[in-house]
């Protein structure tokens, strides 16, 4: 396991990182209703719930920058797309109260900013989720939108402008529906290209249909995403373990691979070899919600700052392991939860 003197190193580290983070930002909107409260609605006779509080969040892309902000990460910079809208404008005022850069977080009057809505009921004093409801753009990006997403990177990354040299460029890739999302093919070979053409800036993609089609990206499937992949390219139909699940993928993308298995931890697959970050075990009551996405930040914060595989391994279970301790939110690990944590 990481040491605590390890640790401080890394956080240490941490403050002087830059991170450009592109993806699908979605807006977190929750509407916390009180069943005491209800009414029965005079014109539908349905019951009407009564809200008693509203609270909103960055989600997906933005979880992750939650996360990245809670370890202390120096800068972080949103790539995305936003609508011209009231949750477009939550949205960003709540990446700038933690400092984020929102310059690259283009706002289009014709679209949607991706919102998941979450009604929760209050239930003994706990909240409860309800259905979500879910406001996506389910029309393929313009090639003007394309084209904006990679020029802004491409000046990033190249330092045009005053632009610092990213350490770490994160890929989130939320919308299932094909290039209806900010990464859509054309972007994903764009960030494809950009990887191999800066090796000394970290890329590492995360995505929940598509992950088997970046190239030259660090990867971070979980165990089904992973099988997927090798299915769809003819590989053998069964694996005896999760490290010859991790070690086939890294070998078929040529590149490091964490592959995430729940509760038995991390495997990480460089070279045709792979070593096991066992998870953080805890026996009382978890929530996994936005676990996957703390790994990512202490992951991708670690070999950011020239730590090893295993040991960014070891980071991102200890984020996970402090988050979903966290009932009933979309939590985050700081610097001081995690060396509670390990001790």
């Amino acid at each position: 396991m990481l040491t605590k003197e390890r640790l401080s190193e890394l956080f240490h580290k941490i403050r002087d990182l830059s991170v450009i983070m592109v993806g699908d930002f979605f807006l977190d909107k929750y509407f916390v209703t009180d069943p005491r409260l209800s009414e029965i609605s005079v014109e539908t006779g349905l019951e009407a719930r009564q809200v008693i509080e509203i609270r909103c969040s960055p989600g997906a892309a933005g979880t992750v920058v939650n996360n990245l902000y809670a370890l202390g990460v120096g800068e972080i910079r949103a790539v995305g797309i936003a609508g011209d809208d009231g949750e477009g404008y939550e949205l960003d005022a709540r990446l700038r109260e933690m400092g984020v850069n929102t310059d690259s977080l283009l706002r289009y009057p014709f679209v949607h900013t991706p919102t998941y809505m979450k009604p929760m009921r209050v239930v003994n004093g706990a909240e409860v989720e309800m259905e979500r409801l879910d406001v996506k753009n389910r029309a393929p990006l313009t090639e003007q939108m394309e084209q904006q997403i990679i020029a802004l990177l491409n000046e990033q990354l190249s330092g045009r402008h005053g632009w610092r040299t990213p350490n770490a460029v994160v890929i989130s890739d939320q919308v299932e529906e094909r290039n209806c999302g900010v990464i859509s093919d054309r972007v994903r070979e764009a960030l494809s290209d950009m990887a191999r053409k800066y090796p000394n800036t970290i890329f590492f993609a995360d995505s929940r249909r598509r992950i088997g089609e970046f190239n030259n990206i660090i990867l971070k499937p979980n165990r089904s995403e992973a099988i997927k992949v090798l299915k769809s390219e003819g590989a053998r139909d069964a694996y005896d373990s999760d490290k010859d699940i991790s070690i086939a993928i890294s070998s078929l993308k040529s590149t490091p691979v964490f592959l995430t298995s729940g509760e038995n931890g991390i495997w990480v697959a460089v070279n045709g070899k792979a070593s096991h970050a066992k998870a953080i075990r805890y026996e009382g009551m978890i929530d996994i919600c936005g676990a996957g996405d703390s790994a990512t930040s202490g992951i991708v914060s670690a070999l950011a700052s020239g730590f090893s595989p295993i040991e960014a391994a070891e980071m991102g279970n200890l984020c996970a392991g402090v988050t979903i301790r966290k009932l009933g939110t979309t939590g985050t690990a700081s610097e001081e939860e995690i060396l509670s944590l390990l001790d």
